[in-house]
């Protein structure tokens, strides 16, 4: 079996970034990514720096030719185990077959869960959309709904506010806004409804209103929601890395890897990068993460070399 100096585990942005860099350095590297990106709803990926509005595809496709243009290879496939073995990690696919890096780098981003309201999973990525500053120019000016699960619900819908004049906060499952919250909100000019809501109305492919258990109906032409951003990382359980909590001012908003700045986690060998331990990080902050952590990586990996050469030269 090949060993390859490392293998790169998730062709996203950070993936495509840290191989790049990787095989500029001469190193022997093999990328499997299963071919299920987080943003492949999106239409266009925004705040990338001379890629603003490139189909997220489009962007993937580029990267992975500039990879393979310097020697780099790709495997389709879903890792489903990785394990440490004498001289570096075996890693396993679902349809069996196994690879051997020296080192690893996990870039497998993470999932979101979204609220459990009917009719959200199919407008998910459309009129459905979760980031201001990733998709809030797309529904400018519109009507806007946040969905709250969560008292981040009031600083997002803050944020939307200032695309739009016409907002509502569906309180939804969220508790009560504090009272400074409330003169917040009215002096914004933001409505707020309460009562859990039921579905999202949909007409011609088109959020057209959002339905509370009460049967009322508010109309709507796109809606906001915060999601449980888990971390693509059950794989690692072998090698005794596992995902942890992260919270923001006290709510769950999801599992990350941990890392340090240059990628490198708890387990010797196993670096990680982008939204596998950054649940907020965009493509662009992805992508330099994924720079980083290939440089901490090559270094680790150089650190080794010259050992192995000083103790065959003293031999």
């Amino acid at each position: 079996m090949t060993t390859y100096d490392v293998i790169v585990i998730g062709g996203g942005a950070a993936g495509l970034s840290g191989a790049l860099a990787l095989v500029r350095f001469r190193r022997s590297v093999l990328v499997i990514d299963d071919g299920t990106p987080r943003n492949a709803p999106a239409e266009g990926v925004h705040n990338f720096l001379t890629r603003d509005g490139t189909p997220p595809g489009e962007i993937s496709a580029i990267g992975r030719q500039e990879v393979i243009g310097y020697g780099g290879e790709f495997a389709s496939g879903t890792v489903t185990t990785a394990r440490k073995d004498e001289d570096g990690f075996t890693v396993e696919l679902a349809d069996g077959t196994a690879y051997r890096g020296r080192r690893l780098l996990v870039t497998t981003g993470l999932t979101d869960v979204l609220p459990d309201v009917p009719g959200l999973a199919e407008r998910w990525g459309k009129d459905v959309v979760h980031c201001p500053y990733c998709h809030g120019w797309e529904v400018q000016d519109q009507a806007i709904g946040v969905l709250a699960t969560s008292p981040m619900a009031i600083h997002q819908v803050q944020l939307f506010r200032q695309l739009s004049d016409d907002v509502t906060l569906f309180l939804h499952t969220a508790p009560e806004p504090t009272e400074e919250q409330w003169e917040e909100l009215a002096a914004r000019g933001i409505s707020v409804v309460q009562g859990k809501v039921e579905q999202i109305e949909v007409t011609d492919d088109r959020i057209t209103g959002v339905r509370l258990e009460s049967g009322k109906v508010v109309p709507r032409q796109a809606l906001a929601i915060q999601t449980t951003m888990r971390a693509r990382a059950g794989f690692l359980a072998d090698l005794g890395l596992e995902a942890t909590q992260v919270e923001s001012n006290g709510v769950d908003v999801g599992t990350a890897v941990k890392a340090d700045p240059m990628g490198a986690t708890d387990v010797p060998g196993v670096f990680a990068a982008g939204n596998v331990t950054n649940p907020t990080a965009q493509v662009m902050p992805s992508a330099a993460a994924g720079l980083m952590a290939a440089g901490g990586l090559n270094f680790d990996l150089i650190t080794e070399e010259t050992r192995r050469a000083v103790a065959a030269r003293s031999s």
